[in-house]
């Protein structure tokens, strides 16, 4: 089986570059990088120093509901071209030791017993065996000291 990583959808980032609301309900906060970890959830690459970023509050669930978990995110706040779906982790994740890799059932709920904290060059192979269950729909790639959103992993 292979796992595609996934960037956030375009229709989303582009409404909120747009000035759209985030998951709060709020106008996204615009800063200017400094160049050090502002990773851009759509093109999965780092914001450089100097140029212009949002930062919001992010559901990546349909609906609210119990286990929609809510957090910081950030984006490119001029349009930037979405990130290729990849059979390998982004080159953006492999600066950080470990990430929290995380199973969703079909109606987006945490399926208990999948969550770990997971080194980086084994989470390909850790999305894989999550994948296989069948009581797994789909994965999500979070900060293990942050627990901030990075991408979403499915089944190829």
């Amino acid at each position: 089986m292979t796992v595609l990583f996934k960037a956030l959808p375009t229709a989303t980032v582009k409404a909120l570059q747009k000035g759209g609301p985030d998951a709060y309900g709020h106008i996204p906060e615009r800063r200017i990088s400094d160049g050090d970890g502002v990773p851009c959830r759509h093109c999965l690459k780092n914001v450089p120093a100097g140029e212009a970023y949002l930062i919001l509050a992010y559901r990546p669930f349909p609906e609210l509901q119990p286990y929609a978990e809510t957090g910081p995110i950030f984006l490119h706040a001029e349009e930037c071209e979405r990130a290729e779906e990849a059979v390998t982790i982004p080159e953006l994740f492999l600066e950080t030791a470990d990430y929290i890799v995380r199973g969703y059932s079909a109606d987006n709920r945490i399926v208990y017993g999948t969550g770990a904290v997971v080194p980086t060059p084994e989470i390909a192979e850790r999305a894989r065996m999550l994948l296989e269950r069948e009581d797994v729909a789909y994965l999500h790639m979070r900060s293990a000291r942050n627990n901030c959103f990075q991408c979403r992993m499915e089944r190829g």
